[in-house]
């Protein structure tokens, strides 16, 4: 049975945002996802019709949102609904809402030398299998300071600093690039890369986004799978489990 995704793009046009909307597509596709693309926010709105998808994808920076819509995100996700993107795309959507940083993970507030920073992504151990069998690579793009939860599992990291600024006083810091979270019943991944559709292209980011969504879609079925282990114990604790 195919899965259903939905992908909502938009926000500044500087993150190519349509054309990042269409690798994605492309990607679930291969994956035998149905995929409903949409620029609009108001894609948010029905809380029911969200419940029914296995993956949202969102792609929009520097935006506002109304309050209801993050709520009705956030309860979808709860119940099982995985959450998956990258970049400002996801994690510099909407700066406003504390709520959506919370969901997400994190919230971007700095990239020191803007764009064209050749830097290093390092893979690190985890008990999460999404990253296995990458090694570390270079990557000339945006390098991503976040803010983020503690609660996350990192996958990958930057060092910090590479470019000199005020932030290079401290000590060097290994930054988060990938990383997983639970919101709920949910499972939430983000990726930092993909500051265009050039970088979204390349193969090993590519293939971080393939197996994010993956294992974000997995969620449902764990939620089903945590509701009926529940309503099975709740049957034996009544005394309405199977007769002797």
């Amino acid at each position: 049975m195919k899965k259903n995704a939905l992908i909502v793009w938009g926000g500044w046009d500087g993150h190519q945002p349509e054309q990042v909307a269409e690798i994605f597509k492309g990607i679930l596709k291969e994956e035998n996802f149905q995929v409903e693309v949409s620029n609009s926010l108001d894609s948010y709105s029905d809380l029911e019709k969200l419940k029914t998808l296995d993956l949202i994808v969102p792609h929009w920076t520097m935006g506002e949102i109304e309050k209801k819509y993050v709520l009705n995100i956030s309860e979808a996700v709860m119940n099982g609904v995985g959450l998956a993107g990258c970049h400002g795309g996801m994690c510099d959507s909407f700066r406003n809402n504390v709520d959506w940083q919370f969901i997400t993970g994190g919230n971007w507030v700095a990239h020191p030398g803007n764009d064209g920073v050749e830097y290093m992504v390092n893979i690190k151990y985890s008990s999460s299998p999404l990253l296995e069998g990458f090694t570390d690579f270079k990557v000339t793009s945006e390098q991503y300071y976040l803010h983020f939860d503690p609660a996350i599992e990192v996958l990958a990291t930057t060092r910090f600093p590479v470019v000199d600024g005020p932030h290079a006083a401290n000590k060097a810091v290994d930054m988060p690039v990938v990383w997983t979270k639970r919101w709920g019943q949910g499972n939430v991944f983000y990726n930092s890369l993909g500051h265009q559709a050039d970088i979204v292209a390349m193969p090993e980011v590519s293939l971080i986004m393939r197996r994010g969504f993956l294992w974000a879609a997995e969620g449902k079925k764990r939620a089903k799978s945590i509701t009926a282990s529940n309503d099975k114990s709740a049957r034996l604790y009544t005394g309405m489990g199977d007769s002797q």
